[in-house]
């Protein structure tokens, strides 16, 4: 029987949107395999990186404390004007410290935290920066807010919730599927399609927690860019001119020693594990402290005075509003950065998951549009060559 032109068209017209989606199709495996590089990029430049290890000069070597480690440098680098000290999420990683130059440039050092020496210097764009960017916002240029890369990543949020809700709608009995195998054997279909439904049974929690913060990512361009805050940090005011202690000669008062400014924040906010810290820019500037306590998701930060040793400012977990709670949160739940090199591979691992299931849905849905393709030219054939036919015949039985 002859199919209809209009159903023909129909057809056609299917054929074309299946191919055009494949570029999404590829647009989602990139974003999600290099989502996976980045969870443990960071990892990857300690592998790659001696510079950015945290190597023991013995196995009785105890970490120095942040003061001993700049009193190291201001013995071995006199000129370098200390501004910050970062201890990244692991102790096997160098301090990351940021310094002026004489000439008035900045740029970062890793700094072995045992020894107090200079290892080496933070390039600007590395593997870590590079996956970053690259997953986040595809090395779209931020000129004027957050960059178009940012909102087309943070978009894919919204399918991908909507693909586990109708994945586990159109998957009846999902549960029964946690411990079913993959088929070997029984051809590519069958084998890409079991472990399709195996990787998103067991990647449900994940594509849940991915989706929703690449959700929020995308709210958060969109305040961002409308100069919306939903913030309740305090500002911090500058020492007043009056306020800052002199000594006889007019000088200012030294400071106090960055210890003692570590102890006071970590008094001032039990269980504060200080990692990262910013030394004042001035004779009028406070110390900020800022570390994770109880929960790990969120950062908790004082910002002592220091000449009068008084916390002028905190900014506590107990200060953040319900709202505050849930979006700061997003950050390290999208990212596993929040405890440690096993969260990490969790994250890593179910990415990886994640990627999978993309791949093997690109291609079964290629083989499909592949073979609905060929069946469509060959009906199409079929039609010409029994017109062929039927005018040979005409020629042959005319007078």
């Amino acid at each position: 029987m002859a199919q209809s032109p209009k159903k023909s068209k129909s057809r056609l017209w299917f054929l074309v949107h299946s191919w055009l989606a494949l570029p999404i199709w590829f647009f989602v495996l990139i974003v999600c395999f290099t989502g996976m590089l980045a969870v443990v990029s960071q990892e990857i430049v300690w592998l790659a990186n001696p510079d950015v290890r945290a190597t023991k000069p013995d196995a009785d070597a105890t970490a120095l404390s942040f003061q001993q480690v700049i009193d190291v440098m201001h013995k071995d680098r006199p000129e370098l004007a200390i501004n910050s000290m970062n201890q990244p999420d692991g102790s096997h990683f160098a301090l990351n410290v940021g310094v002026t130059l004489p000439d008035g440039s900045r740029t970062n050092y890793y700094v072995n935290p045992y020894t107090g020496v200079i290892q080496g210097k933070t390039p600007e764009f590395n593997f870590e920066a590079f996956t970053r960017a690259l997953h986040g916002w595809w090395l779209v240029p931020f000129t004027n807010g957050y960059s178009w890369g940012w909102y087309l990543v943070s978009l894919l949020g919204l399918p991908m919730l909507a693909s586990l809700v109708t994945g586990l709608v159109v998957y009846k009995k999902f549960w029964k599927g946690f411990f079913k195998p993959v088929r070997t054997g029984h051809g590519p279909r069958i084998f890409w399609g079991d472990l399709h439904r195996l990787a998103g049974v067991w990647s449900i929690w994940f594509v849940a927690v991915i989706s929703i913060t690449g959700i929020w990512f995308l709210i958060q361009a969109i305040l961002a860019d409308n100069h919306i805050t939903i913030s309740s940090e305090p500002i911090v005011p500058v020492i007043a001119r009056d306020q800052v202690p002199q000594m006889p000669d007019g000088s200012a008062t030294p400071r106090i020693g960055l210890d003692e400014a570590v102890r006071i924040a970590q008094e001032a906010i039990p269980g504060l594990d200080v990692s990262f810290i910013t030394l004042p820019a001035t004779a009028y500037s406070h110390i900020s402290m800022d570390g994770r306590g109880w929960y790990p998701l969120m950062y908790q930060g004082a910002s002592i005075n220091p000449y009068t040793r008084a916390v002028d400012s905190q900014f506590l977990l107990s200060d953040r509003t319900a709202l505050e709670f849930v979006t700061e949160s997003m950050r390290p739940l999208h990212t596993g950065d929040f405890g440690g090199l096993p969260i990490k591979l969790i994250w890593f691992f179910f990415g990886l998951l994640l990627t999978l299931m993309v791949l093997s849905g690109l291609l079964i849905w290629t083989k499909r549009t592949a073979q609905a393709t060929a069946a469509a030219l060959k009906r199409s054939e079929r039609p010409a060559r029994g017109a062929a036919t039927r005018a040979d015949t005409t020629l042959e039985v005319q007078p």
